[in-house]
């Protein structure tokens, strides 16, 4: 693709698998920060996806596929032989396409918040609305105001407790590469041939990502178990102490023999 990729890595202890985190639709590195903090002695590496935060815009729309191939030559220069990958949203499905695409480079799963693409249930036409644009990363004022009907959970019933989204200008263009990424993709095909033990962090409250489609992935991905959270889209921000102790409990679990 060409473009240069931002990316950030926080260190960790020895012994464990590095993480890769794939963010979700428009935002920046900046938004799995936070959790990737609180996961003690695992060395995570986060990036802004092409037309996202500070990386280039790409010149042309690209496919999941395109992107999971960037990924691998990403993590083969930056010297990683093999990884953990969680995905939380439009993240997950890339997670989905790198987990069977490069297998061998990836050990474990973590999809939060996440889909498996066409079919699915959808969201209301009125929260889709406020997703077709990238104007709640760029207008504070305007994010503030709908973050309880968007993101649900925590959102809507304590607003304040929600912390504000991280400073960030998200490209319309770029935006709109990503949403293109997923017309018509599907991990229906996919997901019976993952063979990575695989953690599914759901919200029973989510507005975007209705819990039913949570409850297809876990039983269509041979290896995985589904935890639901008493929250809603974002609850790796509003419940991080819960998410953080379910992710590092998945990730320091001994591989069955």
């Amino acid at each position: 693709m060409g473009e240069r990729i931002r990316y950030a890595i926080k260190p960790g202890g020895a012994g464990h698998t590095p993480l890769l985190m794939l963010n979700g639709l428009g935002a920046g590195l900046e938004l799995l920060l936070p959790l990737a903090q609180q996961l003690d002695g695992i060395e995570t590496i986060l990036l802004d996806v092409p037309g996202v935060g500070e990386s280039t815009l790409p010149r042309h729309p690209y496919t999941l596929p395109m992107f999971a191939c960037l990924i691998e030559r990403l993590l083969a220069r930056l010297g990683y032989r093999r990884v953990d990958v969680l995905g939380f949203s439009w993240g997950g499905m890339l997670a989905q396409q790198f987990a069977f695409q490069a297998s061998r480079r990836c050990r474990r799963l973590v999809l939060v918040a996440s889909m498996q693409g066409a079919p699915m249930v959808p969201a209301r036409l009125s929260t889709l609305m406020k997703l077709a644009t990238p104007r709640r990363f760029n207008d504070r004022e305007y994010a503030r105001r709908i973050q309880g009907d968007l993101y649900g959970g925590d959102a809507r019933t304590n607003p304040p407790a929600l912390v504000e989204m991280p400073r960030l200008r998200t490209s319309p263009v770029g935006y709109l590469f990503q949403q293109l990424s997923v017309v018509g993709w599907s991990g229906m095909p996919l997901m019976p041939f993952l063979q990575q033990q695989t953690l599914i962090l759901a919200g029973d409250d989510d507005p975007i990502v209705p819990l039913v489609n949570a409850k297809i992935m876990a039983r269509m991905i041979p290896r995985s178990r589904l935890q639901v959270l008493h929250d809603g889209h974002h609850f790796f921000r509003s419940s991080a102490a819960e998410t953080s102790a379910a992710i590092s409990a998945f990730l320091d679990h001994a591989d069955p023999a």
